[in-house]
């Protein structure tokens, strides 16, 4: 029988040492009172045996409390493993066992398994990491307090990096812990604290007067490098709070370039409100600014709008713009050209970003740069201009010369044209603008070559400017001298605030735009010249009516009321009492995209081609000069210019029938029907080509009144609400070839407008 249970015993401990010999249990003291079991080494409650039956070496725990069961803390077959842990388990855990309670094998296994994880950890080191903090009071570990690892960490190191709160205080408060100790990688505790995104610990630091809050890592980062890197922006801010410097450089640049080198936004944010200065500071190895650093759009507008200059260049000679089109970043750089950024500027080996585009042949980037005036004929430091690399390079290289033969025939226009002499003028120049939302960048950019053309602003160019809805909007900043350029810089800004979310958009957006721009107590006949009218639509009426805001008196002739009926309206506000900002919201008031502006919806409703309705105003305000004796006032129309927004393609549509189903096939035919003619119906009301242009032109050729229409055929439709760059770009990348297909119109159009015909 004892032969048996000895058999068993050793298949048991064999069995335990293939599983887990390090397993913590819970064993009888009487297995080890003899039968092959030698007591090796004692210190303390700790005990080896040597079990020779099964060859393995135990250690043993001893509990005073439990004198009849010990815990066995490993069973290796190894004598050199047993004589290499076991001094280290009797040294380490010594004040776990003698501050704990009664121990069992479940609190013991972390405990022994972090020691044999970290062979370098002191006994402080490992209190940290099980979260044991009443052990840091035994005086054993009390002397192992600022110990290093094999990394050259202390246990307040550890404590940082864990995020182990409770610890950093208690080892700060009670144990004396140094802050200023650093590891192998140079770092301090406040550098293993700033990597989590947890202001607590830094708060508990910086209460002792750290003295790592501004000390340099071996990687050259302060604390607040680290964060900022990491994005922990709690971190951030308490670092701030606690005396952290941002205008400490490091091995690269200063925190606030780490920070837009990972585009972290918020932690950039609070490092610049925390010290303004650091918006413009040059990084340590190529003097770039933190927009130098920039990779994404969000993180080019953080800057820019807190006033950052656009066009630096850096110790390289480089731009913002030339990183980015390196980088082949295309929103990014949408960002700086639509904030100012000069494509013509000459960067290192004076390459201009677009000599850097070509190089890649990154049409999108050639686009865009092309459209905001890039020049293809500017030569670099090896006599190359960027129409020369692209012939080389680039695919697309046909349409590129003729939209860059647009763009430069306008600059060229320029320096002609200012010799011209407009003398006395004959005859009154009407502008005419349609709606089209978004698409009032391709009025923008016609009207920009027009201006080139001519070498006058817009505002001199004509004596009568009406537009509808977008169209009204850039009617009233030309009377009030918006420069052309800016406003397409503007208008690609603000449609990410105005088109936000979803339809319909809220208004607040498109107010506060349109109150800065022209001010918010700015009355229409503030400025008298030229005259302006901006269609909308009267909406507290059916039908509605089409209602003109003016900066002049209407005419004072009667007219008749196109409908008879007995409904009583509110009286209109005249010229005088009338807000410009309001006039131009009331005229943007699109249905499903804005709110009503009051009582006035969207002038497109009725006018999105304002053409026909501006002539006969003209007319009639003619007409009534004449009836108050002021005939020698009037001037003969005699140029008429209607820009449009861009032709979208025509597309075959298969079913505009709209009938009663009498199955599910015929349902879903009637549904198409039904949407397809809804569209069109829309279309056909807002056209603003088509029939629209040939009735204005016919009634010009009646009166002999010179004609020009022009509006660009696009290959795909966009939408009033688009905000996507890169389809904008296309735009009015094709705005651009449709200039240089009627460049010979556009010089007599400037001719004829400047010598008053």
């Amino acid at each position: 029988m004892q032969f048996l249970r000895g058999v068993m015993e050793t298949v048991s401990a064999v069995s335990n040492l293939f599983s887990n010999p390090y397993r913590v249990r819970e064993v009888p003291l009487s297995e080890y009172s003899g039968g092959g079991k030698v007591k090796l080494k004692e210190e303390g409650r700790m005990v080896l045996y040597k079990n020779t039956p099964c060859q393995s070496w135990d250690c043993l725990l001893k509990c005073p409390d439990t004198p009849t069961v010990a815990l066995r803390l490993f069973q290796v077959n190894s004598e050199e493993d047993a004589m290499n842990w076991f001094p280290q388990y009797a040294l380490k855990l010594r004040p776990f066992y003698e501050t704990l309670p009664l121990p069992k094998p479940e609190a013991v296994q972390p405990i022994v398994d972090c020691l044999r994880s970290h062979a370098d950890w002191s006994s402080a080191h490992i209190a940290v990491d099980t979260g044991l903090r009443e052990c840091l009071k035994h005086n054993h570990v009390q002397s192992q307090i600022n110990a290093r690892d094999g990394a050259g960490q202390t246990p307040l190191h550890l404590a940082c990096e864990r995020g182990e709160v409770a610890c950093v205080r208690e080892l700060l408060e009670e144990c004396q812990a140094r802050t200023d100790i650093k590891d192998k990688n140079g770092e301090t505790p406040m550098h293993c604290a700033a990597k989590q995104d947890s202001a607590t610990i830094i708060q508990a630091l910086c209460s002792r007067m750290c003295a790592g809050v501004n000390e340099l890592n071996g990687a050259g980062e302060t604390p607040l490098h680290v964060s900022c890197r990491l994005g922990r922006v709690e971190a951030v801010n308490a670092l701030l709070g606690g005396g952290a410097r941002c205008d400490i450089i490091g091995s690269r640049g200063y925190p606030i370039h780490a920070a837009m080198k990972y585009s972290e936004k918020s932690c950039a944010e609070a490092v610049l409100d925390a010290d303004p200065g650091q918006l413009q500071v040059e990084d340590a190895v190529y003097g770039g600014t933190p927009l130098h650093w920039c990779k994404t759009a969000e993180m080019c507008r953080t800057l820019l709008e807190r006033g950052c200059l656009v066009n630096y260049l850096s110790k390289t000679g480089e731009s913002a713009l030339h990183v980015l089109t390196k980088r082949g970043r295309f929103d990014a750089s949408m960002v700086l050209l639509t904030h100012g950024g000069e494509p013509n500027l000459k960067g290192q080996d004076g390459n201009t970003a677009l000599h850097l585009a070509m190089k890649m042949d990154h049409m999108e980037l050639i686009k865009a740069l092309i459209v905001f005036g890039a020049d293809v004929e500017i030569h670099n430091d090896l006599g190359e201009t960027p129409g020369l690399i692209a012939a080389r390079t680039s695919k697309g290289f046909e349409d590129i010369m003729h939209v860059a033969a647009a763009v430069g025939a306008m600059s060229r226009g320029r320096e002609e044209v200012d010799g011209f002499k407009t003398g006395s003028r004959k005859i009154d120049r009407l502008l005419c603008l349609d709606g089209g939302g978004i698409k009032g960048l391709v009025l923008i950019q016609l009207l920009i070559s027009l201006e080139k053309e001519a070498g006058r602003p817009i505002k001199e160019l004509f004596d009568w400017v009406s537009g509808t809805s977008t169209g009204g909007i850039l009617a009233l900043a030309i009377v009030h001298g918006k420069d052309m350029e800016y406003l397409r810089c503007l208008y690609f800004r603000m449609k990410e605030q105005v088109f936000k979310g979803s339809r319909p958009y809220e208004s607040a957006p498109l107010e506060d735009f349109l109150k800065k721009e022209f001010g918010e107590n700015t009355m229409m006949t503030d400025v008298r010249h030229p005259r302006v009218m901006v269609t909308s639509v009267l909406a507290d009426r059916h039908p509605g009516e089409l209602h003109l805001f003016r900066n002049y008196d209407p005419p004072s002739l009667p007219r008749e009321r196109p409908y008879a009926g007995t409904a009583t309206f509110l009286p209109l506000t005249i010229p005088q009492e009338q807000v410009v900002w309001r006039a131009a919201r009331s005229s943007g008031a699109a249905p499903t995209y804005f709110r009503p502006m009051g009582r006035f919806l969207d002038g497109g409703l009725l006018a999105n081609n304002p053409t026909l309705d501006a002539m006969t105003e003209i007319h009639q305000y003619n007409k009534s000069l004449k009836a108050e004796g002021r005939g020698l006032e009037v001037q003969r129309l005699g140029v008429v210019v209607s820009l449009g927004t861009g032709k979208p393609p025509q597309v075959v549509v298969n079913s505009v029938d709209v009938f009663r189903p009498s199955n599910p096939l015929e349902l879903a035919k009637s549904f198409v029907g039904a949407k397809e003619l809804g569209k069109m119906l829309v279309d056909c009301c807002t056209d603003s080509d088509g029939c629209a242009v040939d009735r204005a032109r016919s009634w010009c050729e009646m009166t002999d009144t010179v004609y020009h229409r022009l509006s660009p055929q696009l290959s795909q439709e966009v939408m009033l609400d688009e905000v996507s760059d890169a389809v904008l770009v296309d735009m009015l990348w094709e705005t651009q070839m449709y200039l240089y297909e009627q460049r010979e119109n556009v010089q007599l159009l400037a001719q004829k407008l400047l010598n008053g015909y």
